[in-house]
């Protein structure tokens, strides 16, 4: 139902997810449930309609096992989440690695771009060097002639 959906996001702003103890946050909730008092939605279905004619013990029992699956869902999400973590921790010391190759590589290109527009310039000077000597050539040619 809508209100126990509420109550449900209510509770998980108690959490503290970066210190996460399930006594800790048990005892804040305590807290402020004596503070507040109980909520309206008290006739929610956490316990089933037949819990009002069972008695405290058993639903002490129900609420134990409920909260026991509900601590094991939550150790299995963090688990998981710890998972991501790591590849994600992976994959940014791959994107890391994968930054520093690139830029490797543009230094790389620029170099050999440099170079190649060198060896461009001492090509052009050799085919004009080259062009005068064979300019020369004939013109002696013509003179031994």
């Amino acid at each position: 139902s809508p209100k126990i959906r509420n109550l449900e996001v209510q509770g998980a702003d108690d959490v503290d997810c970066v210190d996460f103890s399930l006594a800790k946050t048990i005892s804040k909730i305590e807290e402020k449930l004596e503070r507040e008092g109980l909520p309206d939605c008290l006739d929610d279905d956490i316990i089933p309609s037949v819990g009002n004619e069972i008695g405290a013990e058993a639903q002490i029992r129900f609420l134990k096992a409920k909260l026991r699956v509900t601590q094991e869902e939550l150790d299995s999400v963090v688990c998981e989440c710890r998972k991501k973590d790591d590849e994600n921790q992976n994959l940014k010391s791959r994107l890391k690695d994968t930054e520093e190759e690139n830029t490797r590589l543009q230094r790389t290109i620029s170099m050999q771009h440099s170079q190649t527009e060198k060896y461009k310039m001492l090509s052009q000077e050799a085919n004009k060097k080259s062009e005068g000597l064979q300019q020369e050539v004939i013109a002696l040619e013509k003179v031994l002639q």
